[in-house]
Order: C-alpha cells, then sequence, then structure tokens
C-alpha cells in the first residue's frame, strides 16, 4: 500500500469516527479544538488566543492544536458572563481564580457584596456617560440638519 492510499484511509477513518460522535465533542477525552469551542461559545478564534496570553485559559497542546476539555470551557463560560456583567479581564481573572477545576462554576456566586456595589456604580455611571452622548450627539444633528435646511 502505497503512503497516499494510506493516509487516504486514515482520513476516511477520521473523517467516519467525528461523524460518529455527540456535536461539539472531537475526542475521547471530551475535547474540542479551538474551531470548535469558538462556534459553540460565538467568540472568534482570536479572542480564544487572546484569553489563552492572559492565562485565563489553559488549553492542552499538542503540536499546534489546541484542544479544550471541560474545565476550559467553564472557565469560558464565566470570563462571558463576566465580560458581560461589565467586569474587566483583570477583575474576572481575580474572581475566578487559577484552579482548573473550580466547585463553584457560577460567575455570580464568587461575588461579594461590595463588588456588586461597585460594579453597579460602574455602570451606572457608564449609562450616564453614554446618554450624555446621544443627547449631544441628536442635538448636533438636529442643528446640522436646521442648518442644512436653511441653504
Amino acid at each position: 500500500m502505497s503512503a497516499t492510499t494510506a493516509l487516504g484511509k486514515a482520513a476516511d477513518s477520521a473523517s467516519n469516527l467525528s461523524d460518529s460522535r455527540e456535536p461539539g465533542i472531537r475526542n475521547a477525552a471530551g475535547e474540542m479544538t479551538i474551531g470548535e469551542m469558538a462556534r459553540e461559545f460565538g467568540v472568534t478564534l482570536r479572542t480564544l488566543r487572546f484569553y489563552e496570553d492572559r492565562n485565563l485559559i489553559r488549553p492542552r497542546r499538542a503540536g499546534n492544536t489546541r484542544f479544550y476539555g471541560g474545565p476550559d470551557r467553564v472557565r469560558l463560560q464565566m470570563i462571558l458572563k463576566g465580560k458581560q456583567l461589565g467586569f474587566t479581564l483583570a477583575e474576572i481573572n481575580e474572581l475566578i481564580g487559577a484552579e482548573d477545576s473550580a466547585a463553584k462554576t457560577d460567575f455570580e456566586g464568587r461575588l461579594r457584596p461590595a463588588q456588586i456595589v461597585n460594579q453597579l456604580d460602574h455602570l451606572e455611571r457608564q449609562r450616564r456617560d453614554i446618554e450624555d452622548a446621544i443627547s449631544s450627539l441628536r442635538a448636533t444633528h438636529e442643528r446640522l440638519s436646521r442648518m442644512a435646511g436653511a441653504l
């Protein structure tokens, strides 16, 4: 058997194996590749690499391939929840800690009351700033529209 034939058969076998597995899970250890992880969570490959560079997630590496296990998926869920709540990556990293499998997988369950109050104050300030910017832009738009209509 030639090397090309052997490679073709190996590729066919791998293809058949991946078709029979649960969607999103690609190997016997229940790990996902970076592309599968990105699709499952609706993030970009660049985002996952960025989080890895910041040691927020730590996939297993086999050559150039990253494999994300259950703890990585839990951590990514917590990271995304933290981002949704307006926390910085540094704050999120501090909250979720360095352990690989967390006893508490709920991001909000890790928050202290003072952190919640501080974050609420921060988000309220941001909302006021956004509302002020919207008002200013609307006023500018109306003024420019009136000037254009006067010409």
